[in-house]
């Protein structure tokens, strides 16, 4: 998960509504109080402020015009431009790192499907997910581009953590990394990223049809 470097007051409260609205603690619809925050960080509302808007920027909160600030719902849509934005920057990012990949590398991404295969839960089921791929991303060496995926992930995180009880993950993508872990071995770049690419928009075709299912 994507969470502050910085250890001010403002990320630290950042992180820590961050994490409860990812993992539905701060539940969609739900209206996150200035007052009651800074009671409980023992803060004033200055660094609070600065929280809330930190968390605006990363789509986590929005404000409402006089009606106070708020954990947006749960979307379709958000979803399929989450998942759009993945595609485009991922395999971007792919395309790049294959050229740097050392055998290192490959055997992080390798140790990560194994990881994940023996997870219980989707807090440490995604972690191992996020191994995996951040493994193969890393060597492309542009850091805008790889903070800009880890938003993302963080963005769709909340929506794995809701539907977490309707999906079944781990058969599917362990194939599917496998299969895509074997295009890279054989540098075959174009058939990586087509794989990559169809990974990520079937698992987004996969949470659009959860959440529309959650919907009343």
């Amino acid at each position: 998960m994507n969470v502050e470097s910085s250890e001010s007051l403002p990320a630290r409260i950042a992180t820590a509504l961050a994490e409860q609205i990812i993992r539905g603690t701060l539940k969609p619809g739900d209206r996150v109080r200035q007052e009651t925050v800074a009671t409980e960080f023992n803060a004033s509302h200055v660094p609070v402020r600065e929280a809330f808007r930190r968390l605006e920027a990363r789509g986590l909160l929005v404000s409402r015009e006089r009606k106070g600030v708020y954990v947006p719902l749960l979307d379709q849509a958000s979803i399929v431009e989450i998942t759009r934005m993945r595609a485009a920057l991922e395999v971007l990012a792919l395309r790049y790192a294959i050229p740097n990949l050392t055998q290192n590398d490959i055997a992080l991404a390798e140790a990560a499907i194994n990881e994940a295969d023996g997870c219980q839960d989707i807090s440490a089921w995604e972690e191992a997910n996020r191994n995996f791929h951040s493994s193969l991303y890393r060597p492309c060496n542009m850091p805008r581009l790889l903070a800009n995926i880890d938003a993302l992930h963080e963005a769709r995180l909340r929506y794995m953590y809701a539907t977490a009880t309707m999906v079944e993950w781990e058969a599917k993508s362990a194939e599917e990394h496998s299969a895509l872990l074997d295009a890279i071995r054989a540098r075959d770049v174009e058939a990586a990223c087509a794989l990559l690419e169809k990974h990520i928009d079937d698992a987004g075709e996969i949470l659009v049809a959860a959440v529309g299912a959650l919907q009343p």
